[in-house]
């Protein structure tokens, strides 16, 4: 019973791309994720954005960078996220 529960791993974590909107708190970013869903009725496609709170420790991320975070376990009331790295730094 004990190997069983060794030998299997935990189950993959959920990435997402994203943009940082705020960078004002100590080691926490915004980051805003756009998605495009099918309306079920109209079948257009719609822009939609979700705000993701994400752990950033070395405060390193700025406004308008291109990040991916992943999924954690929860770190304050709203924080959810951690950033894994940055793709692209703001211009």
């Amino acid at each position: 019973m004990a190997e069983t529960i060794e030998s299997s791993e935990r189950a993959n974590r959920k990435t997402r791309e994203g943009t940082v909107v705020s960078n004002k708190m100590d080691k926490t970013a915004v980051v805003a994720v756009i998605e495009r869903v099918r309306h079920p009725k109209y079948a257009k496609f719609v822009m939609r954005t979700k705000k993701l709170y994400a752990h950033d420790e070395t405060n390193d991320v700025n406004i308008g960078d291109k990040v991916r975070v992943m999924e954690t376990r929860p770190l304050s009331k709203n924080k959810r996220w951690r950033v894994v790295e940055v793709l692209e730094r703001a211009k």
